[in-house]
């Protein structure tokens, strides 16, 4: 599996940069019969515009799960000390995606193989996980992951885990990408390419 590359000094946590509109982003309404996946694969700006791109997509939320510090900000988030991970949301229907395409996806998105980092994105927050809502997505999850496992050079160090309490990121990281394209390297030069190969592979 061809893995993307990342553009030395770049890095995505810049928490002193605080806009006026920091508070948490509202939820999204989940459809009747829609279900939730939630991943981690490094910054959360990547995924979400990716995941957005996919048919059967409802709603993407960046946001923060699986740590201990309660109502964390992305302040605490980037010290690394909370124990939350970058994580989206992802809300979709199951009869036009399914969760097995979501993950499918998920691995082709980041490098599961590097523990605590994607690229120059450093810490326990970027960690690559999966965060299951039932059991049949924890089934999924392994399977996937197995089927994975021989398409990368190195081990795949993904953690599956229990699906915990999500919390919204800021506002104004909700559909980051698509507001900040055009004025900040990160986006041109890490979650371009990202874009690029869904739109080849899909």
């Amino acid at each position: 599996m061809a893995l993307l590359g990342m553009m030395p000094l770049l890095a995505s946590c810049e928490p002193d940069k605080k806009p006026m509109n920091d508070h948490p982003a509202a939820l999204p309404q989940v459809p009747e019969n829609a279900e939730i996946a939630t991943l981690g694969a490094g910054c959360y700006w990547c995924i979400e515009a990716a995941m957005k791109q996919l048919d059967g997509v409802y709603s993407v939320t960046s946001g923060f799960m699986g740590g201990h510090v309660p109502n964390p900000t992305y302040e605490d988030i980037c010290t690394g000390e909370s124990g939350h991970a970058e994580v989206v949301r992802v809300v979709f229907d199951p009869k036009k995606i399914s969760y097995a395409t979501l993950l499918d996806w998920f691995w082709k998105l980041h490098d599961p193989t590097t523990l605590n980092r994607q690229g120059n994105d450093v810490g326990t927050q970027y960690r690559s996980v999966i965060f299951f809502h039932s059991e049949e997505q924890k089934k999924a999850a392994e399977a996937s992951k197995a089927a994975a496992a021989p398409k990368f050079d190195d081990p795949i160090v993904t953690e599956i885990s229990a699906a915990s309490k999500f919390y919204p990121g800021p506002e104004y990281h909700q559909d980051y990408y698509f507001q900040n394209k055009s004025k900040n390297p990160y986006c041109r030069f890490v979650i371009e390419p990202k874009l690029k190969k869904l739109r080849l592979d899909h």
